[in-house]
């Protein structure tokens, strides 16, 4: 969408990045929410505030790529805290043996929400491009639709939605006092013997797939003239949005189907092999180009059932981070943790290819990997906490 609103590659990953800060700081507003316990009213005021930043994001593709920016900023802060409430009343509602028996449902409708944002929302801009051979008009047409289907949710919540006990209503509801509350949780974390390690050891983790991130959609929307395959917007939903994240979601089923029946700790190199994996598919689309788009599935979700496959040892770092006393902040911690990780690759990566070019930024990206490994190896084996 920033491409083709005019943005080089350098400022749209980088504008891209900056849409992950809402996630690493939602922590920071988790006392709050929790103190003031009416989740309900809080989930359905930010609901609404959710639906009015879908029109203002549609209003704004008229204003240029920065008001653009800005209504996308806005959008990803509520849904940081829109899953921040929902999760708080999710506990609340319901006991952990539920909690338990929902965990996949809940996984499966995240992945079914991003099948129809990054696949057919796409795939319907595209045919609307098509068809008025307006980009801005398209853009914000598809903004239109996914207002108008989340006010359906939003109606569908405020009917049915039950009111969950209040609690600790005689604390501080200040937002101040919930950033205090967060820091002296940090706090404890960072004065632990080694802390930087693990977060170390998650940085190396991620950053193959964070250069990756962004870039593997230049190279698949780039024209042929520049290096990339020249895919229509349609292609890109068809085979990255729907097809990828398919494959993407079976990856973290069978990760977590393995995780049940083996340690983290036994599981470990093998998963981190998935993650740095996962780039040389698209350093082999380079060298050979997909000569149709049942090729070009077939890399795709390649490169994202790898990834799925892989991702859960990320818990592994987190959960030394967390610490032995700590362990109920890891849900706290995880979002945050791996969106920072992901903040600085991800907005280099632009700057990266225009300056390399994919054939070589890709070879860069692919042999990141095994050198990330192999700090990981040296990190392992230094004295660092038992966990790891």
């Amino acid at each position: 969408m920033l491409l083709q609103l005019g943005l080089a590659p350098t400022a749209a990953t980088l504008f891209s990045a900056l849409l992950f800060l809402p996630w690493v700081l939602k922590s920071f507003m988790r006392s709050w929410v929790r103190r003031v316990g009416n989740f309900k009213q809080i989930l359905h005021l930010i609901e609404a505030l959710l639906f009015i930043s879908l029109i203002l994001l549609a209003f704004s593709f008229n204003r240029g790529p920065l008001a653009v920016f800005f209504a996308l900023f806005l959008v990803s802060l509520l849904c940081s805290w829109h899953e921040l409430a929902a999760r708080m009343y999710y506990e609340r509602m319901l006991r952990p043996v539920f909690q338990r028996l929902l965990t996949a449902p809940k996984l499966a409708c995240s992945q079914i929400a991003v099948i129809f944002t990054y696949g057919a929302l796409i795939f319907l801009v595209g045919t609307l491009q098509v068809y008025f051979r307006q980009i801005r008009y398209s853009w914000a047409m598809g903004c239109y639709v996914a207002a108008g289907l989340f006010l359906i949710f939003f109606f569908h919540h405020l009917i049915w939605l039950r009111s969950p006990l209040i609690g600790d209503s005689g604390t501080k509801h200040s937002v101040g006092a919930s950033v205090k509350a967060e820091l002296r949780i940090i706090d404890r974390i960072r004065h632990q013997d080694h802390w930087w390690q693990p977060v170390l050891i998650l940085f190396l983790l991620l950053l193959p797939q964070g250069l990756m991130f962004n870039a593997r959609v230049l190279y698949l929307y780039d024209a042929h003239a520049n290096g990339g395959l020249g895919c229509s917007i349609q292609e890109i939903g068809f085979a990255q949005g729907t097809i990828g994240v398919i494959a993407f979601s079976v990856g973290l089923f069978l990760g977590r189907r393995l995780i049940r029946h083996y340690s983290l700790e036994q599981l470990f190199w093998p998963m981190s092999l998935c993650i740095v994996l996962s780039p040389f598919v698209y350093l082999g689309m380079t060298i050979h180009q997909p000569e149709n788009l049942w090729q070009l599935c077939l890399c795709t979700m390649t490169a994202q059932l790898l990834f799925g496959l892989g991702l859960g040892v990320c818990r592994l770092p987190i959960s030394a981070i967390s610490g032995a006393r700590y362990r109920n902040t890891i849900n706290m911690l995880q979002i945050p943790l791996v969106s920072v990780c992901l903040i600085v690759p991800i907005a280099m990566s632009g700057w990266l290819v225009e300056q390399l070019g994919y054939n070589t930024y890709f070879l860069v990206n692919a042999l990141c990997g095994p050198l990330c490994l192999l700090g990981i190896f040296l990190l392992k084996h230094r004295e660092i906490p038992p966990t790891l």
